[in-house]
């Protein structure tokens, strides 16, 4: 605590620098998907009652988040698949809950 005043997370923060930001937390992972693009992993994760996918890169493959609760912040976004435009969510930030 600084001055009476609790500290803000690393979200709080984000959120605070960044106003297009989301933060959701508890968010149950229903489908997660990692492929090599170049020098990067390529996660997409689908999460319970949402019909967007998150994306994010890692450098490294991570363990399957499937069934894990998650916090997330994110953006929205848009993607060209096959010359269709496509809304994903960006994701800035995953953490296990």
């Amino acid at each position: 605590m600084v001055s009476g005043m609790p500290l803000k997370s690393q979200a709080d923060k984000l959120l605070q620098r960044h106003k297009q930001l989301t933060h959701t937390e508890m968010a149950k992972v229903t489908s997660h998907v990692q492929r090599a693009q170049d020098d990067w992993i390529l996660n997409t994760v689908m999460i319970e009652e949402c019909d967007i996918p998150f994306k994010y890169k890692r450098k490294k493959q991570y363990k399957n988040l499937k069934g894990q609760r998650v916090n997330l912040t994110y953006y929205p976004d848009r993607e060209s698949v096959a010359g269709m435009e496509l809304e994903i969510m960006k994701v800035v930030r995953i953490k296990i809950a």
